[in-house]
């Protein structure tokens, strides 16, 4: 940077105002002097050094939170700070493009603003700072959405990102040197966050219909409040800490004071002068050759025979760095017992009043491509999270009924396939995607997960969605498939060993609900047959001689068939109920397969079958459930009378004969 911008900059600073100990003084062009720095900032180099000027300048520190604190009453002053603020303290990956940089100067740099970050963070944890944004967003929020103007909106959306940015500041564990159970700076924001009420007005927001243009926010802000947590600790989290919990950390400083008595002893033992071994003598082996056809000899002393051991002074293969397999990185701790009881109470209110409403929102964004790209991360982490504390807390799939249907399995399963192939193809962002990867893993896991909580509860309505949401998935052949896909991909240079862990826990539990399904019900699995060709015959006499029966009127024929129906479905016969419509190992798709059993219903009802038609009816009831084609489980015996009906008036192509072969 030339001394020339140097200057300007320090004058800059030096003209936001002054600190007399006890009161922040701005200066009277202290507006523009604000705005002059934001347009420094947009005309920042690719090595940001005005940003890295700023930062080892502390002017957020030292300057903004002050004048903020002092004069945030005056809303020309508020908007400029809070956009300098935000500037600030936007991700370091952001600036790079999500890119690493690969030289050592520009990782330098990268690092020095990480570090900057981390003291904004730290400065930033005054509750006092986020009472004011909880003041000020609930002064907005009061006013009707149609009322406000796009300046507030505005505002709102500013506030937002910048809890975002301040959350996603990664922990420094080596400068902090906080234990679990103890508050880290991330703690510390926490809570400032819960003191000013800022918490509630997530909670708010989140419920509210008319918000739902901040509904993307607010999943990216929640997700980073509880990235360092466990759902399942999380959910048993109490007001007395449980035994369980007492002797874990008992047994955790056990172990850390057995580990520093090893290395003081090893330590000891080293500079106690005691003589080594390397004068034990030559010893020789009897029954066991060396490559010259003479008892082997041996330099050391030997015990006992199986501690002989070649491979000692063996160099181990050095592996090159771009086929090392990849490390997992552990992200949870136990934070202090204050903050987890309130992150409880978050959970819960957030499951009981936001979660169906904004997931459906952020679902239907992601699927019409409104959101920004790969924000499909947030919505599986909040799927895997949330159903998760739902089945360890108190169980009710009904507050999570918008992720639990057999949709969310496809559209799971389409990122784990994406992100596959963007693993293979974009391989500069080969971490990303894998981490990726194993977080829609862990989703899927989730949703296998709560299908076996489904099955265990004592609600039939409960058990018998989750038969449906089965018979879905293990019919269908790429649902199946999608394990054993997974384990042949498996490379460990792309996948860390937590991804293996979670993938060998996922096809255990897979297999485990398929053989369940399996022994409740009649699989039903296609042999296809050896096709024959038919001989040519004469021309008259491959005609179909279907072709050549006069149709009956279908109203005419309703007319006879419906009487005898009716007798049927008033419960005079029985109904058999292990019908399979579904047939997995056909080339036909599921479309199809729909058609079909509309059709057989047709012959059933024109053969005088009535209670196999009736039997293949509600059979496709359970399989196809949308639009009730086929009607549904709850109605009368008059309204699947009439379904029938529709069914059975459907023009439906017949099937084609072959008749070449």
């Amino acid at each position: 940077m030339s001394s020339l911008l140097y200057a300007e900059l320090a004058a800059t600073c030096n003209a936001l105002g002054y600190h007399d100990g006890q009161k922040y003084y701005v200066d009277t062009h202290c507006v523009e002097t604000i705005k002059d720095l934001i347009r420094y900032l947009r005309r920042d180099d690719e090595n940001h050094e005005i940003r890295r000027h700023l930062g080892e300048a502390k002017v957020l520190q030292m300057d903004l939170i002050p004048i903020f604190k002092g004069y945030w009453e005056r809303s020309d002053l508020f908007d400029v700070v809070l956009r300098l603020m935000l500037n600030l303290t936007n991700p370091a990956l952001l600036l790079y493009r999500e890119e690493l940089p690969a030289d050592k100067t520009s990782r330098n740099f990268y690092l020095q603003i990480i570090s900057h970050l981390q003291m904004y963070k730290e400065a930033m944890s005054d509750t006092a700072v986020w009472a004011i944004f909880s003041k000020k967003l609930g002064e907005i929020l009061q006013i009707e959405w149609q009322e406000r103007r796009e300046e507030t909106s505005l505002v709102v959306e500013r506030i937002l990102i910048l809890v975002r940015n301040v959350l996603q500041v990664p922990a420094d564990p080596d400068a902090e040197k906080r234990t679990d159970n103890d508050a880290s700076i991330h703690d510390q924001i926490l809570w400032a966050l819960h003191q000013s009420g800022m918490v509630d007005i997530f909670l708010y927001i989140s419920s509210m219909e008319n918000e739902h243009q901040y509904y993307m926010h607010i999943l990216e802000i929640v997700s980073l409040m509880l990235r360092e947590q466990n759902p399942v600790e999380l959910a048993s989290a109490a007001l007395q800490r449980s035994s369980l919990e007492k002797q874990r950390d008992e047994s955790e400083l056990l172990a850390i004071r057995l580990e520093e008595t090893q290395e003081r002893f090893t330590k000891v033992r080293k500079y106690a002068g005691a003589r080594h071994s390397r004068f034990g003598g030559t010893f020789v082996l009897k029954a066991m050759k060396s490559i010259s056809d003479q008892d082997l000899i041996y330099h050391k002393p030997l015990n006992n025979i199986e501690d002989l051991n070649f491979d000692i002074e063996k160099n181990k293969q050095k592996r090159p760095k771009n086929r090392l397999p990849m490390k997992s990185e552990r992200t949870e701790r136990r934070s202090a017992y204050s903050v987890r009881l309130f992150l409880k109470e978050f959970c819960v209110e957030f499951l009981t009043g936001a979660y169906n409403n904004l997931m459906h929102s952020v679902k239907d964004g992601l699927v019409r491509a409104k959101a920004q790209a790969n924000d499909e991360s947030y919505y599986l982490w909040a799927m895997k999270f949330f159903m998760e504390f739902n089945r360890n807390y108190n169980f009710q799939v009904q507050l999570v009924s918008e992720t639990m249907h057999t949709q969310t399995f496809h559209f799971v399963q389409t990122q784990l396939e994406n992100c596959y192939e963007m693993m293979v193809s974009d391989k500069k962002k080969l971490l990303l995607w894998s981490r990726r990867m194993h977080l829609a893993l862990k989703a899927y896991q989730e949703l296998l997960m709560t299908l076996t909580a489904m099955d265990k509860s004592t609600d039939a309505s409960v058990r018998n969605s989750s038969k449906v949401i089965k018979s879905n998935i293990f019919y269908v052949i790429e649902y199946r498939e999608l394990i054993l896909m997974l384990l042949l991909n498996f490379d460990e240079v792309k996948m860390s060993r937590a991804y293996l862990k979670d993938l060998m826990e996922t096809a255990h539990i897979f297999l485990k609900l398929l053989e369940q399904f399996c022994s409740r019900s009649h699989l039903v699995v296609q042999k296809p047959a050896a096709r024959r060709k038919k001989k040519k015959t004469n021309k008259d006499s491959n005609q179909n001689p279907q072709e050549t029966l006069p149709k009956r009127d279908p109203e005419a024929l309703w007319d006879e068939l419906g009487p005898q129906l009716s007798v049927v479905l008033q419960g005079h016969t029985e109904i058999s109920s292990d019908v399979i419509p579904f047939d997995a190992v056909s080339d036909k798709d599921i479309d199809e397969q729909k058609v079909d059993a509309m059709r057989n219903i047709q012959t059933y009802l024109q053969e005088h079958k009535f209670e196999e038609a009736i039997s293949l009816l509600r059979a496709s009831r359970e399989v196809w459930p949308e639009n009730d084609c086929f009607g549904n489980p709850y109605m009368s015996a008059e309204e699947e009378f009439m379904s029938i009906r529709e069914i059975f008036m459907a023009d439906i192509p017949q099937y084609q004969l072959d008749i070449n072969g």
